[in-house]
């Protein structure tokens, strides 16, 4: 409480979360053994529920580990929510990487923003395998009118760590761009998130 989050180690931390769910238990080595599994504490938060039954963890201890999960991206979300987010890119960045940097398969979000620039609406768009996520410009362009957004950030995560555009990211992003641009809605980005670099579309200069 004195001094702060960075007093504790990593598996020192996923003790205390542990602690509540298993009570009257040494859980100092099953927090050491999941952090060698997932990689860090990032990566147990982030770890789906069955690979962290998998790893021999009950329904409950589960719960906590997502509980705080969910509440470490809620906090970052709401640093960026309803404010202009072009002028708080990296609030932005940090809440798209806690969000989405450690997930196993890829997601493709939509972040819609108002006349202002303002974050109104984080969605999203597609769920996909390890490599892939379908994404259909259609319903993108027709979920902005919905929201009466008038730009995007296009944002989805590569799972295998390194962010470089795939000719699939390049060409569908096109796409997205093209059927927006009558409308009147801006493409501002679209970001890739790795697990140590993202990837700016508008910085390599390929929007």
């Amino acid at each position: 409480m004195q001094a702060g989050p960075d007093a504790l180690a990593d598996y020192e931390m996923l003790e205390l979360v542990l602690f509540n769910a298993i009570p009257r238990v040494d859980v100092k080595p099953l927090a050491k053994m999941l952090i060698a599994r997932f990689g860090d504490y990032a990566g147990v938060l982030a770890a789906p529920p069955d690979r962290l039954r998998e790893a021999g963890l009950k329904d409950r201890a589960v719960q906590e580990i997502k509980i705080v999960e969910a509440s470490a991206t809620r906090l970052a979300r709401n640093s960026v929510i309803e404010k202009p987010v072009l002028s708080s890119w990296s609030a932005l960045m940090a809440y798209c990487k806690a969000r989405m940097g450690r997930l196993e398969h890829e997601e493709f979000h939509l972040l819609f923003l108002d006349r202002k620039n303002r974050l109104i609406a984080d969605e999203a768009q597609g769920r996909g395998t390890v490599d892939h996520v379908p994404v259909y410009p259609r319903e993108v362009v027709k979920r902005a009118l919905a929201l009466n957004a008038t730009a995007i950030i296009l944002v989805h995560n590569h799972p295998s760590g390194d962010p470089t555009p795939s000719r699939a990211d390049i060409e569908m992003t096109r796409l997205i761009v093209e059927s927006a641009k009558p409308l009147g809605i801006t493409v501002h980005d679209h970001i890739i998130i790795g697990r140590e670099n993202d990837a700016s579309f508008r910085a390599l200069g390929l929007l």
